[in-house]
């Protein structure tokens, strides 16, 4: 009897030994430090998806030292989170980034003024400081900008290259400066200053919203059916991740938090990080919508004679992907 469960015991440690050996690895770059922006991946590890479907994935935090778009040209990861108008950027440079999949249905970029500087519409930005982050992230700004006829080289509007948090506006040293609407507004309410006391522009109601947080593959990887299969397996995951988010976002958080090695991340801006995150992923089922991607490209192409891009892409997005989800 004993050596009958021997037995049985080997047996089932060699399956399992199998199995783990048999799971597809995956190593996502996300584009910024472990928080809510990314909880639906967090979760999708945590509650065990991934590993249903087959995948042994890894998640790479990011920084402010972190371009996911150069992790991946350089092998380091399989798939990345980052915005198309960076993307695009990169693409045109001869990086060949593809869209596979869009988690995000719509931008949380905004432009928040103090009120106390007379900014109470886009007309008012002319002699203006306004705070704008770089790394890529600059590209909707600079887009929408060249939208308002207004130049970025301090004649009309003096932009500040701003740093990943909001002491400039804290401080004054910016009449505006960028935020999300899931993290760094609720810093500055955080601060103690009041709501009230601001001025929000977003970029989706300014007509200039490009598509954020979505996942990029290097366009060669599609050539080979298994890396579009294994892909296929890993989108369908992380959008039962974001579901499982925007059911529970209590859960999601403390997953999140349990994830963050820093320490940083608290539960109250994380909590209501994970609210707002779930507005902007609500809705979506991983695919893309072409005519929001094309809507991207005809923002970043308003530049003049300095586009964020300078010609249409062509294959800068595909449905292989979303379509092999079974």
């Amino acid at each position: 009897m004993k050596k009958l469960s021997l037995a049985a015991g080997l047996v089932a440690l060699g399956l399992s030994a199998f199995a783990a050996q048999a799971a597809e690895k995956v190593t996502l770059q996300l584009k910024w430090v472990t928080q809510a922006q990314f909880a639906g991946y967090y979760v999708a590890q945590d509650k065990g998806f991934y590993k249903d479907a087959g995948l042994d994935v890894t998640l790479k935090a990011g920084g402010p030292d972190i371009a996911p778009e150069q992790v991946i040209a350089g092998g380091g990861a399989d798939v990345i989170v980052t915005w198309l108008p960076a993307a695009l950027a990169a693409r045109e440079k001869g990086a060949a980034l593809v869209n596979i999949a869009q988690p995000f249905k719509k931008s949380g970029l905004m432009l928040t003024c103090r009120k106390e500087t007379g900014i109470a519409s886009p007309a008012d930005f002319k002699g203006k400081t306004l705070g704008v982050w770089y790394y890529g992230n600059e590209y909707p700004f600079l887009a929408w900008m060249s939208k308002l006829g207004l130049k970025t080289d301090g004649s009309d509007v003096t932009v500040l290259k701003q740093g990943f948090n909001v002491d400039p506006l804290l401080q004054k040293q910016a009449d505006c400066i960028s935020t999300m609407t899931y993290n760094e507004y609720w810093q500055v309410i955080e601060a103690g200053v009041k709501p009230e006391d601001l001025v929000v522009f977003k970029y989706e109601d300014q007509g200039v919203a490009t598509l954020e947080d979505g996942l990029y593959v290097m366009e060669d990887k599609l050539k080979d059916p298994k890396f579009v299969e294994t892909m296929a397996k890993f989108v369908k995951a992380s959008m039962q991740g974001w579901e499982y988010a925007r059911a529970n976002p209590a859960e999601a958080v403390k997953i999140v938090l349990d994830n963050d090695a820093s320490g940083a991340q608290t539960e109250q801006h994380q909590t209501t990080m994970m609210q707002e995150v779930n507005l902007l992923t609500e809705g979506s089922d991983g695919k893309l919508d072409v005519a929001a991607a094309e809507r991207t490209v005809e923002t970043l192409m308003l530049g003049g004679s300095d586009p964020v891009i300078t010609k249409k892409p062509e294959g800068a997005w595909s449905d292989v992907v979303t379509n092999a989800m079974k």
